[in-house]
Order: C-alpha cells, then sequence, then structure tokens
C-alpha cells in the first residue's frame, strides 16, 4: 500500500509529489497522458519567480526528473474511479487498481478548442489560451481574442494595454460577459468588436501571421493580420470519476478551500481542477505544496 497517490502529473500534482516524497512519504502519481500539462505548450515562461525565463517543457522536465530522483512512483494510466475502502482509498484505472492511505487529485483542465487544422502545431507560436502569461510577448502588435464570455473580455482588455490592436471575435450577436467588461472595451481605441463571425482558419507556416475570419451570416470570409489569437471559449475540467466521492461545482469543478481539503476526508484538491479564480503556474504550484503538507498530515494521524 502507497502513503500517497496522485493523480494528474501537471506542475500541482508534480509538486505534490516533491513535497510528499521529501517528507518521506511513498508516493505514486498516475497520469494519463504526459507528464506537465499544459505549461509544456508554453515556449517561453517569463512570470515564474526567481526564473528569468525558461520554456514550459524545460520547466517540467526539471521537475520530474527531481521527483524520480527523490523515489516518487509514475504510471500512464487512466483513472476511472475512487472508491473508499476504510481507512484506505482504492483508485480503479483501466490496468488494475492502486491502494493509498491518502489521495490528492490534480487532473488539471483542458482548454476549447477551435477545432481548426495545425491548431496544436502553432500552440505557443502565435496561438494561446492564456495572456496574462503570454500577453507580453505580443506588446505593440496586432492581436486576437476569441470568445464572448467574461474571461475572452478580460483577457482583451489585458492585451488592450499592451497590444497596438485588439480584436474580439465572437460567434454571436452579443456578448454573454459582465455588462462592465462590454463598458471598458468601448472606450479603448485600439479594440475591435466583430460579433457574428468565427475563426474559420489559421495562417502562417512556423508561426500564426493571421486568420480567416468567417461572417456567420452571409458566410463571407476575410482576411485578418495577427501575430497572436488568444482562444478564450472555455474551459474544461476532468473530474467526472470523482463525482461521486467529492462534490463538484455546476461547473464541474473541485470544491475545495485554499487549505485544499475536499468533502471526503482523505482526499485532497490541487490546481486548476479545483474551484478557484486564478490559474497560473505559480498558483498550482502553491496549490500542490499545500495539498502534500496535508495530506501528510493526513496520513501521520492515521498511525
Amino acid at each position: 500500500m502507497t502513503d500517497l497517490i496522485i493523480i494528474g502529473a501537471g506542475p500541482a500534482g508534480m509538486t505534490a509529489a516533491l513535497y510528499a516524497a521529501r517528507a518521506g512519504k511513498s508516493v505514486l502519481m498516475l497520469e494519463k497522458e504526459t507528464f506537465g500539462g499544459q505549461i509544456t505548450y508554453s515556449p517561453r515562461v517569463e512570470n515564474y519567480p526567481g526564473i528569468k525565463q525558461i520554456s514550459g517543457n524545460e520547466w517540467a522536465s526539471g521537475l520530474v526528473e527531481q521527483i524520480l530522483d527523490l523515489g516518487v512512483r509514475t504510471e500512464l494510466e487512466t483513472v476511472t474511479g475512487i472508491r473508499p475502502d476504510g481507512p484506505r482509498w482504492i483508485v480503479e484505472t483501466m490496468e488494475g487498481i492502486h491502494i493509498g492511505r491518502a489521495l490528492i487529485l490534480a487532473t488539471g483542465v483542458s482548454h476549447r478548442r477551435l477545432g481548426l487544422p495545425r491548431e496544436e502545431d502553432l500552440m505557443g507560436a502565435g496561438l494561446s489560451t492564456c495572456a496574462v502569461c503570454d500577453g507580453a510577448f505580443y506588446a505593440g502588435e496586432d492581436t486576437a481574442v476569441v470568445g464572448g464570455g467574461d474571461t475572452a473580455l478580460q483577457e482583451a482588455l489585458f492585451l488592450s494595454s499592451l497590444c497596438r490592436r485588439v480584436t474580439v471575435i465572437h460567434r454571436r450577436g452579443e456578448f454573454r460577459g459582465e455588462h462592465r467588461l462590454q463598458e471598458a472595451l468601448h472606450q479603448r481605441d485600439n479594440v475591435e468588436l466583430r460579433l457574428h463571425s468565427i475563426v474559420s482558419a489559421l495562417e502562417g507556416t512556423d508561426s500564426l501571421t493571421g486568420v480567416t475570419l468567417q461572417d456567420t451570416r452571409s458566410g463571407v470570409e476575410e482576411h485578418l493580420a495577427v501575430t497572436g489569437l488568444f482562444v478564450a471559449i472555455g474551459q474544461l475540467p476532468h473530474n467526472e470519476a470523482f463525482a461521486s466521492v467529492v462534490r463538484l461545482d455546476e461547473s464541474g469543478y473541485i470544491l475545495a478551500g485554499e487549505d485544499t481539503h475536499t468533502s471526503s476526508p482523505g482526499v485532497f484538491a490541487a490546481g486548476d481542477c479545483r474551484a478557484k479564480e486564478v490559474r497560473q503556474l505559480t498558483t498550482a504550484v502553491g496549490d500542490g505544496a499545500a495539498a502534500a503538507l496535508a495530506a501528510c498530515r493526513y496520513v501521520d494521524s492515521l498511525s
């Protein structure tokens, strides 16, 4: 039996593994895809304290090496469910079961995609899902934001203070975001609102040079020259396998506070998968540390 099973190997999960292993606990980390999570798509990370610039992939690779050196076990397995078994927790995967004294859920989120050809190729080369993370790279340039909710409008406002021009593209005739955000955008001289429009194609070879816009009413297409396109059409948490065990909010995020405790004793949530306002690399790392320390205290209480 393992002291701590961590589900998810993004920044939060790997940080939790680091702290738990250094506390002398046996740790098993389960990941269904690749280690590092969304940060591996960022070619340049310049807002992580103490590191002037690093690629997301390099940052994640360094953390993987660090936890493996500490003896953390890792398995590429898809978790299908969790259930209590007395004071223990059973984690069911497509390959079998694992038993742990405590669990940390750090499954992260995935950003909704536009579903266009070469979208993954251009991610980090003009295409982004986070203006706070990458907006500074496009200072003084022409950019665009796709989406009509609060996140999209907030991203556009943030970019408008950095970029020469920001075009907000939304497929409907009105935005869903807060009225105050819409009013703020209307007051920015360098913001253009393109309603009844979708991005129908991405342009550029090695990096984004523009997009093709299509009017949803007439079908007419036109070229828009931009070097940065920020996609803000929603996020998808991956917490379905835990819905019968921990409480989720209406959007599917795990209800857990800054202490990372969920509604089930011995189960903790860290990173983007929990209900929170700020989702950044630094906050994920902070969550991972908090969850590991809380889980270690819980494991110690069982002995």
